[in-house]
């Protein structure tokens, strides 16, 4: 699978942020102070994909996009906010997480009728759900995990295809 212009950029962006942990630059961001690289590129991406970089949003960019390929829940990422002492509500982490969705900043995976993860790698790949942990990986080199795919009915195309492998722990 070839990477889309956008994941590129996503992926240089935040290849090149400071070493230190996210939140000691949160409270700095929150306040206004001055923003380092990362925060600039938090800014950049999220006007190229037509996003205002609001405080909101680019404190969430940030803690998202800060360690490498992610999957997190809503409630997950609205747990780091609390801890970073952002001033955030739980609706607001879930709307911003829809917009970077809608805007191909995030992939949304569902597991089950009510647990959604956000992937902050958007290209095209399946996961290992594991039951009862609540995590989620990704399949190393998927490719040859569905063989062929089902015609789609007439008038439509297939979109997209998510496969998640549901792995519990063996019993010892």
């Amino acid at each position: 699978m070839t990477a889309s212009p956008m994941t590129v950029r996503h992926e240089q962006v935040f290849s090149t942020m400071l070493g230190s942990e996210p939140d000691q630059h949160l409270g700095r961001l929150w306040r206004g102070d001055r923003e380092d690289s990362c925060l600039r590129g938090c800014r950049d991406l999220l006007r190229k994909v037509g996003l205002r970089p609001t405080r909101q949003r680019m404190v969430l960019a940030r803690l998202l996009f800060s360690a490498g390929n992610r999957h997190v829940t809503a409630e997950m990422l609205f747990d780091e906010v609390v801890k970073a002492k952002i001033p955030l509500s739980l609706a607001t982490v879930y709307n911003t997480l829809h917009q970077f969705t809608d805007a191909g900043l995030l992939r949304q995976i569902g597991v089950d009728g009510s647990k959604f993860f956000f992937d902050t790698n958007p290209n095209e790949h399946h996961h290992f759900f594991v039951q009862g942990e609540d995590i989620l990986l990704d399949v190393p080199s998927a490719e040859e995990l569905i063989d062929q795919l089902p015609q789609a009915p007439d008038g439509y195309e297939i979109a997209r295809v998510d496969v998640v492998v549901r792995l519990h722990r063996k019993q010892a």
